[in-house]
């Protein structure tokens, strides 16, 4: 007995949703209580998918029903004058269930004793079931997503973890088990290089999850191929130091696409990611279509289904675009890679014409620099994002993240979706040095000029919008002639801008429109962190130092640092004067530390 207590003194036990794990109070196995909010989001989407595609099933059964019944009114007649029917296969199964469909269909006789031919069922009035969908984690650690995703998801079939890590999947069996049936019948644990497995095994999941410690971007190209027609594709990248820009050469040689500075950065990366998976789908006749594309705590997460079809692939450089971004000013500009030339009913695709800017900025006169290629299709999808925060909002007890998830859902909502990236408007008054006005009188005269205008989930301080640039400097110049500045340098971009008459006469008279649904009923979109050092931790296996300090918090750290623990693991203990707060030189050697380990 003595030895079992000893044993359990090295766990605690750690509870979220409605599943537990025993973690080591080590830093063995990797576990990251702030991934809480990316959890709770993917199960809110991953019921959504469930409900779609037993409605998108239905839907298909009934077109097809319909169609079979209406030939069926209309039999063809044979040589010797006998009525024949041609029940033609079906390859609806097959797109709802990937390989499985094979294993739909199913003869019922209705009567004993009779002839095969008059007991014959045509193919399109068998019963046919929808198989509960697989869900593939590839990168589980603790197993804790699995476990949620089996607990409590109703209607999901089997979950494969898969990590290859030892300890981890020692650590995830264990978890299975204390979790019970409920858990051991439908989650299994594997040892498994995660991108062997999915490519040992192409379309057999309908959902796979990749949230890597890091980038996912060597993932990519086995995760398409093991998602299944019309199944679902959750990725995470925590890598936004790359993708935001700090390491643009980084981030082309990873993903495809190089990163401009910019205020819209976390929206820039989450469709670099769209474009990269795009990239690794097309080279298999497959594609995209983002359903929900969100920027959260220190990561980016999309949720995309995946598609087969040759002739939908052309499309995909109407969806690509080059970003030319003025150094001056905060004025953008996007070059759409191709187009299509239509002539009669024939479609032809042909390069983009450009380039869309001149050389220097028409604002400003500085120039651009050009990024790219992105996603410049929409990143959400309009009507899974309402059923998700309606669904979320009927059942809130069971989601730990409520509050979080639920803003990010709100504002997501209200977003114009078919707007590429965002400009702050803080930035763009602190270019010509002016008075900042409020959002809602900038607003007014952007909507009353007849123009949209919306927030975005990224950034407390970001506006989307389709006015084109000449129209928001000339609200800034009017904005400018009510409130009067200080004289700037003649070479200044504000200078230049504002060196220029407006063509635009700004009406700053409030508009009905200019405060969303969600600021009117008081809705909070943009929560603070929970609690303090809520961010990246560290990889599962490392040796916990002084360091991480910044990361984890001085208590933490202080339970964690000892001479040797009881696994024999020696670590280092925290410099003497360092309990209450470390030097600014530890502090920035953190911080770096924090790049390269989100």
């Amino acid at each position: 007995m003595g030895d079992v207590e000893k044993k359990l003194e090295a766990y605690e036990v750690k509870r979220e949703g409605e599943a537990e794990i025993l973690m080591l109070k080590t830093n063995a196995v990797f576990f990251n209580p702030v991934q809480v909010h990316n959890r709770d989001m993917s199960i809110a989407v991953l019921r959504t998918f469930v409900a779609k595609r037993k409605e998108e099933h239905e839907e298909m059964i009934n077109k097809r029903n319909k169609s079979r019944q209406h030939v069926s009114q209309v039999p063809k007649a044979d040589g010797d004058g006998t009525s024949s029917e041609q029940p033609a296969s079906s390859s609806l199964d097959g797109e709802i269930n990937g390989d499985h469909g094979k294993e739909l269909h199913r003869t019922v006789d209705k009567a004993e004793g009779l002839s095969t031919e008059a007991t014959h069922t045509p193919s399109w009035k068998r019963i046919r079931e929808l198989n509960a969908p697989v869900v593939l984690e590839a990168l589980a650690a603790s197993g804790l997503r699995s476990l949620r995703y089996a607990r409590e998801i109703d209607g999901l079939g089997k979950v494969v973890a898969l990590d290859n890590d030892e300890a981890s999947v020692e650590a995830c069996k264990r978890n299975i088990k204390f979790n019970g049936s409920a858990a051991s019948d439908k989650v299994e644990a594997h040892l498994a290089d995660a991108r062997v497995y999915m490519l040992t095994h192409p379309k057999e999941f309908d959902v796979v999850d990749l949230d890597p410690y890091g980038s996912p971007a060597i993932f990519l190209d086995s995760a398409v191929q093991a998602v299944a027609d019309g199944g679902l594709l959750m990725c995470t990248a925590t890598d936004m130091a790359v993708l935001c820009g700090s390491n643009g050469e980084v981030c082309y040689s990873k993903y495809g696409s190089y990163p401009v500075k910019g205020k819209y950065c976390h929206e820039m990366a989450l469709r670099i990611l769209l474009a990269c998976i795009e990239s690794h789908a097309n080279r298999y006749k497959r594609f995209i279509v983002p359903v929900l594309s969100v920027s959260m705590d220190f990561y980016i997460r999309v949720f995309v289904r995946v598609f087969t079809s040759a002739s939908e692939i052309k499309n995909a450089p109407l969806k690509l675009s080059y970003v030319y971004q003025c150094v001056g000013c905060d004025s953008f500009h996007l070059q759409c890679l191709g187009r299509t030339v239509t002539k009669g009913k024939s479609v032809k695709y042909a390069p983009g014409i450009g380039p869309v800017v001149p050389q220097v900025c028409s604002d400003c006169g500085k120039k651009f620099n050009v990024g790219g290629p992105i996603w410049s299709a929409p990143i959400h999808d309009q009507d899974w994002v309402l059923s998700t925060l309606a669904d979320v909002k009927a059942m809130k007890d069971r989601y730990p993240a409520y509050n979080k998830i639920t803003s990010v859902l709100t504002t997501v909502s209200e977003e114009l979706h078919d707007v590429q990236l965002f400009f702050s408007q803080h930035n763009i008054t602190g270019t010509v040095k002016c008075t900042p006005l409020s959002a809602a009188v900038f607003r007014s005269a952007v909507l009353n000029a007849g123009y949209r205008i919306s927030s975005t989930h990224v950034n407390p301080l970001g506006l989307k919008s389709d006015a084109p640039w000449d129209v928001i400097w000339d609200i800034i110049r009017c904005w400018v002639r009510i409130h009067p500045i200080k004289e700037q340098p003649q070479d200044s971009a504000g200078t230049m801008i504002l060196s220029k008459s407006p063509k635009l006469e700004a009406n700053f008279s409030r508009a009905v429109a200019a405060v969303s649904n969600a600021q009117a009923k008081k809705i909070n979109r943009f929560l603070p962190n929970p609690q303090r050092y809520w961010g990246p931790k560290i990889r599962g296996g490392r040796t916990i130092t002084s360091k991480h300090a910044s990361l984890l918090g001085h208590e933490a750290v202080n339970g964690v640092i000892r001479h040797e623990d009881g696994n024999g693991l020696v670590v280092d203990k925290l410099a003497p004067g360092t309990e209450e707060g470390v030097s600014r030189t530890e502090e920035k050697s953190s911080d770096d530390e924090c790049v390269t380990e989100q």
